[in-house]
């Protein structure tokens, strides 16, 4: 008998709503504990550069993704790898996207908290999402994921 795997990565969650839910978290603290690490006109210059930076890179690779006919929501399949533009400097361009809006929030939010609560969402961004569409690409893509991995790194 046969085990057919079901043509998604099944990641734990959308990786939005992880963030969305670390935000929440260290919104939390913050409410509870209070912090303080960045002040003055530095503050909002540079979390609105971080959220901005963010937005642009994430809609731009989701742009990529959606002019190669690929879908971007992580419970349906992939269509096909995409390589050129962003996708030719880092595997996760919409990630490193959301990183640096979510950094640009903790910044403008002034939250030692919110900052905190990114070490444990990439964590679990890793193992929950990123390492389980990896097994994903390779399953169903084979040569063509493999040598698309080892050209281009994860991250930067």
């Amino acid at each position: 008998m046969t085990v057919s795997l079901p043509d998604n990565p099944g990641v734990i969650a959308q990786p939005p709503r992880l963030f969305i839910a670390a935000l929440a978290a260290g919104a939390a603290l913050e409410l509870a504990f209070g912090s303080t690490f960045v002040s003055g006109p530095l503050r909002f210059a540079l979390g609105s550069g971080l959220v901005g930076a963010g937005l642009g890179l994430a809609y731009s690779a989701i742009g990529q993704q959606r002019r190669a006919g690929t879908n971007i929501e992580t419970h349906r399949p992939t269509e096909t790898i995409v390589r050129d533009g962003l996708y030719r400097w880092s595997r996760n361009p919409i990630y490193i996207g959301l990183v640096l809006f979510y950094l640009g929030v903790a910044v403008l939010a002034d939250s030692l908290w919110m900052l905190a609560m990114l070490a444990p969402l990439m964590v679990v961004m890793h193992f929950g999402v990123i390492l389980r569409e990896e097994a994903y690409l390779e399953r169903k893509f084979g040569d063509v994921y493999r040598a698309y991995r080892a050209s281009v790194r994860r991250w930067l």
